[in-house]
């Protein structure tokens, strides 16, 4: 053990927590002539994260220090929040006023300790800022006679980005851009340099791109990772590949996809059996083509998921591989990894196996043909004769399945999104939502796989990358616990316990009554979002106790990851998958979940944009919707194709009052609540926001809105 490590180990254990220097060497009875080693060891110890310094020169742990680590989460008014990096231990943001940031901006990760004396026991004063959030950063560019600015399009961030004239003299104000921050000088803008320029700022997709630059997604792939993705995709199938394989070639097997998909990682096969059914899930075993560590994986590593946005799709893979070689296409031959379960009569797994095969599918079939075959289209069953009996067999065993997946607790919510297509003339439609049987049908079937898969590897132990669904909070269970209540529902669950079944029973309790909207989205707002851990934790949603993400290697890393896992025990190699990937699977699930929430959000801001850009057209048309959250600065309202509007509250007629708990803004004479009907007229659409805003259409046409008052009453 070397003189850092001993060191270490004494603040750890608690000897050395809260010393100065001087103290430390009185402790430990270092001459004071190697005082100054102590603190060359006690300043790498700092840099490293080990340990800290507080402004009164004491040395300690984050713990010992009683220091606060999270990320900040800025305003555009100035002030801010830290959101604690320990959830468990400080379940609640942290306030900071402007002038308890000391430098820090949006995004960065920082230390902070409480202020006592502050306006309440929730405020924190930044000490240290251990990393910057942004490296770069999207905005708006223009310039004077001094210098240039670039005003970010995160409003978090809440400062312009200095940039010296001298470096942007040929650029023109008024563009996108992305800035690269050089400098971060104390009390003053940070410094940067132009690196891009993304379009003119009236331009939609240059305002797409701004989005997509702002996620920090990854959009070409380097030219020798495609190289690389073709050369594989020439490699082929060849009789080495195909040894010690499962041979499902001559079998029934279909793909049931979106009609514009290209990547398809998923088919299935389905019999019936004297004692049940035998099903078979065939998934792309893209590992045969991705190495561990190849360039290939760290570049699918790396971006982590597949984002997909309505006129381009940001894949995982090169297309060589995620359209091509890996794509279970219609009759071609195609690796899989599969997973056959033996189910019996009333859909309870009796047993499961995991084989490396080798398919060929015999149709592509869209969502779209599956419901026309159900329901006896002419020109469909024709078209699909030879699997007609196996999709209408799919059909039956899906609804056993959701039947027992409904007793286990499973919460079905109504979670809608938007269908935003780009046709060939770049004009935008977004019809109304609908959810077909067929989705439920490979819904049904693939969580049925992710299960199985799941348990087998729990139970030998196996490193993994579980999908977990922790329960809601205490508090939140408990907040929406009283909401149902005051909706006139039975809700005795206790909420530090709260089980699956007690959210299912209270929507099947208001599945008939014109409540079930609102409860349905008060009960998703409740819940926790899933993520991806090595730790099995269940998934509450799924009511399951445990579960994964198998089915998708093609578009998530996660399922990548553990097909290479399964492959390297049902081989025989139980050693050497634990020592390969014990430590890599907590890495790959922290990393996963992150880039998921990245690409989840940069989705959502971009059919934000082109809702703005569709609702920008139809400024003055009437709409049935329904309220679909309530705030106190006003309403949301959704309409059928799922585009959500504002409806100030400066705009509704009266004086009205926000109740949190209960969901609803209370006026003398009216109640607005969440999942209430109500007809609105399109006012106005700031584009730049992404927002619509809505007027509600009153049955007191000649009431005046509140807002038109007060200005009166202004005037006077």
């Amino acid at each position: 053990m070397n003189a850092k490590e001993s060191l270490l180990n004494k603040f750890l254990d608690g000897t050395l927590a809260l010393k100065n220097a001087t103290e430390i060497c009185k402790i430990l009875d270092i001459p004071y002539r190697e005082k100054n080693r102590l603190l060359s060891i006690l300043d790498k110890l700092c840099e490293e994260g080990e340990i800290y310094q507080n402004d009164g020169g004491r040395y300690g742990t984050i713990e010992q220090l009683g220091l606060i680590k999270g990320v900040i989460s800025g305003n555009e008014r100035g002030f801010a929040f830290l959101v604690p990096e320990n959830q468990q231990q400080y379940p609640d943001d942290f306030f900071i006023p402007h002038k308890n940031l000391h430098g820090a901006l949006h995004g960065d990760t920082v230390l902070a300790e409480k202020v006592f004396f502050g306006r309440e026991d929730d405020e924190v004063n930044v000490v240290k800022i251990l990393a910057r959030g942004y490296e770069k950063i999207v905005g708006t560019f223009h310039k004077d006679r001094r210098a240039g600015y670039l005003t970010p399009d995160e409003s978090k961030f809440s400062t312009d980005i200095y940039i010296p004239l001298n470096d942007c003299y040929n650029i023109k104000s008024g563009v996108k851009a992305v800035a690269k921050i050089t400098s971060y000088p104390y009390g003053k803008s940070p410094g940067g340099v132009i690196v891009e320029i993304l379009g003119d700022e009236d331009d939609f997709f240059a305002e797409e791109l701004s989005i997509i630059r702002s996620y920090d997604l990854i959009e070409e792939f380097p030219e020798k990772i495609i190289k690389e993705a073709e050369k594989q995709q020439a490699r082929g199938i060849t009789e080495k590949d195909l040894f010690n394989r499962r041979d499902f070639r001559d079998k029934l097997i279909v793909t049931i996809d979106g009609e514009d998909t290209r990547d398809i990682d998923d088919a299935v096969a389905l019999e019936k059996t004297d004692d049940g059914y035998l099903l078979s899930v065939h998934i792309a075993d893209v590992s045969h083509y991705v190495g561990y560590r190849s360039p290939l994986d760290l570049e699918a590593y790396n971006r982590g998921t597949s984002v997909y946005f309505p006129d381009r799709v940001l894949p995982m893979l090169p297309k060589a591989l995620s359209n091509g070689i890996c794509s279970l296409n219609e009759g071609e031959d195609r690796l899989t990894l599969s997973c056959i379960m033996h189910l019996d009569k009333k859909g309870g797994l009796k047993s499961s196996e995991i084989v490396e095969g080798v398919i060929r599918s015999t149709h592509k079939m869209t969502y779209t043909e599956v419901t026309k075959l159900l329901d006896d289209d002419e020109q469909i069953c024709q078209k699909y004769a030879d699997v007609k009996d196996m999709v209408c067999l799919f059909a039956e065993l899906t609804k056993i399945l959701q039947e027992n997946r409904n007793k286990k607790g499973s919460i079905s919510l109504d979670v809608k999104e938007a269908k935003i297509i780009l046709d060939e003339n770049m004009e935008i439609r977004i019809p109304d939502y609908e959810r077909a049987f067929s989705y439920q049908i490979i819904e049904a079937f693939m969580v049925l796989a992710n299960e199985a898969v799941a348990e087998y590897m729990h139970s030998i132990e196996a490193p993994f990358i579980y999908r977990i669904h922790e329960k809601p909070s205490e508090e939140k269970a408990t907040v929406f616990r009283s909401f149902a209540q005051t909706l006139g529902l039975t809700a005795r669950f206790h909420a530090d316990d709260v089980k699956p079944y007690d959210y299912q029973n209270l929507l099947k309790s208001a599945e008939d009554l014109p409540i079930y909207s609102v409860l349905n989205r008060v009960m998703l707002r409740s819940m926790q979002k899933a993520r991806y851990s090595h730790e099995n934790a269940g998934h509450f949603g799924l009511a399951s106790s445990c579960y994964c993400h198998f089915t998708s290697p093609i578009r998530r890393y996660p399922d990548l990851c553990i097909h290479r896992i399964i492959k390297e025990i049902i081989n025989g190699g139980y050693g050497t998958a634990v020592d390969r990937y014990s430590e890599f699977v907590q890495r790959a699930a922290k990393h996963s979940s992150e880039r998921e929430r990245k690409a989840a959000d940069a989705e959502r801001d971009v059919d934000d944009l082109y809702m703005a850009m569709y609702m920008s057209e139809r400024i003055g048309e009437e709409y049935d919707a329904v309220i679909s959250g309530v705030t106190s600065f006003g309403l949301f309202a959704e309409l059928p194709n799922t585009i959500e509007g504002l409806i100030p509250i400066e705009s509704l007629y009266g004086e009205y009052t926000h109740d949190p708990d209960r969901f609803c803004l209370i006026g003398r004479d009216k109640t607005y609540t969440i999942g209430e009907s109500v007809r609105v007229k399109v006012d106005d659409v700031d584009f730049y926001r992404r927002r619509t805003e809505f007027r509600l259409l009153e049955k007191y046409e000649n009431e005046v809105p509140v807002y038109e008052t007060n200005a009166k009453r202004r005037r006077k």
